[in-house]
């Protein structure tokens, strides 16, 4: 049971000394109830208060890591219902099923697919993150020589889908130490899945038949046998029903504190629609409502870069723009005859600006101010990218030593700038540039 801030508040140190970034202790306390702070926060909380805080202080949806290295990805510790509350954490990672029935040359060319599949978008690079591997067969030694080349292949992390206890123990003995998803315990299976999952330090799916009731009495006697990190299926492949099972898997870990059902959610959106529209759909719903992991039957990089863009939308902070650095950007080799243009860092109006600039082979300069990751409007409109915001950054990273000359071309959505800006840089030339970013190279033609 969740403590409250004035439980909480007995058990930490009530000296007041702002080590944690409040102003009090009972601060601190109803921020840890509140699941808006951490803990380790607290350098002076004893060892005892700890251990007794421990449960109020954790997420209510516990962290589950699949893979290793580069390719790792994170699932869980999610503290709200919508992103406007506070932040999404950690975004779905996006799995591709293959099947060990399949002819090997139609999977190695799916695997390398995915594998090999990058976009960017906004300086962030995007990408599937993981591979499932289906025992259709049901013969331990044809999945366990599947299993080993797939993973010949690729570094992505593995979700291993059998009910046969010995199919997967043959595929996580090739397979070693990289940590797969092993899919899944069931009411028929769940003390030998239990006792495999245990032994090998891997995490385990859990799939209900019979809905939530089951699926808790699951996750229950898992937790007692010492599984810890567990991964949940509530069974149904409807779409309406999926959704509102996971919402109330949601709603039960985060209003009800309920934390035997605190783990992430796989969902299959190649199982709930039988045709690539309404796969399309289903993995749709489940970025957004509310899986860790969701497996599709299909790859099609035409369908992958706007299901990735929105998972990127849906968990990019509300709160915190993406910005990128502040500073002078150079685009095809510039001279110091080349043009200097200034814009804010909110990384979606900057790399709009920097592809126009590269693709029109113009050598020229790019000032970047600090306006709070805010766009060009958004930013004037706050007093974030003023005459004063953009002085200082052309002083700041010395943009005149570039330069044989003073000129400096203004977005043209704020147009008002320049004549304030000619009083806080006496002797430069101020001009306004274009409104749209993808007029900028038919602009500096006509220089």
């Amino acid at each position: 049971m969740a403590l409250s801030g004035l439980q909480i508040y007995k058990l930490l140190p009530k000296t007041n000394c702002k080590d944690c970034g409040y102003p009090t202790c009972l601060a601190f306390a109803m921020k840890l109830a509140a699941k808006q702070a951490s803990l380790d926060d607290c350098p002076h909380v004893s060892a005892e208060a700890k251990e007794a805080l421990s449960a109020a202080s954790a997420p209510p949806i516990r962290l589950v890591k699949v893979g290793t290295g580069a390719r790792e990805f994170q699932v869980g510790n999610e503290t709200v219902m919508f992103r406007h509350e506070k932040t999404f954490f950690h975004h779905p990672g996006l799995a591709l099923r293959v099947k060990d029935t399949e002819d090997a040359g139609a999977v190695a060319e799916k695997v390398k697919m995915v594998n090999d599949y990058s976009v960017e978008r906004v300086g962030i690079e995007m990408t599937f993150n993981a591979i499932a591997i289906e025992n259709a067969s049901g013969d331990p030694g044809t999945y366990a020589d599947a299993v080993k080349a797939v993973r010949s292949q690729t570094a992505l992390p593995f979700v291993l889908m059998s009910d046969d206890v010995d199919a997967l123990k043959a595929a996580l003995d090739v397979e070693g130490d990289h940590k797969p998803v092993l899919y899944a315990a069931t009411v028929d299976n769940w003390e030998a899945m239990a006792g495999l999952a245990k032994g090998k330090q891997v995490s385990l799916a859990v799939r209900s038949q019979d809905g939530l009731d089951e699926l808790a009495d699951l996750a229950t006697k898992l937790g007692d046998a010492g599984v810890e990190a567990l991964v949940l299926d509530p069974g149904s492949r409807d779409l309406g029903e999926s959704l509102a099972q996971v919402t109330q898997l949601r709603r039960l870990a985060l209003k009800k504190n309920l934390r035997l059902l605190g783990h992430p959610i796989i969902a299959f959106a190649g199982e709930v629609a039988d045709t690539e529209e309404g796969e399309i759909v289903a993995t749709t719903q489940f970025i957004a409502k509310y899986a860790g992991i969701i497996v599709m039957d299909r790859f099609d990089p035409a369908v992958a870069y706007p299901l990735l863009t929105l998972r990127l939308n849906i968990y990019t902070d509300p709160q915190k723009p993406i910005s990128v650095d502040p500073g002078i950007y150079d685009f095809n080799n510039p001279t110091a005859d080349s043009p200097l243009m200034t814009t804010t860092n909110f990384s979606l109006t900057y790399f709009s600006v920097a592809g126009e600039l590269d693709g029109s082979g113009i050598p020229s300069w790019l000032l970047i101010c600090d306006a709070e990751g805010m766009s060009v409007l958004t930013a004037w409109a706050a007093g974030k990218f003023d005459a004063e915001t953009i002085a200082k950054a052309v002083k700041t990273f010395n943009a005149g030593d570039k330069l044989s000359h003073k000129k400096i071309i203004l977005p043209g959505h704020v147009a008002v700038l320049s004549g304030e800006l000619e009083e806080e840089l006496p002797g430069w030339e101020i001009l306004v540039g274009p409104r749209e970013a993808v007029d900028l190279p038919a602009y500096l033609k006509q220089l």
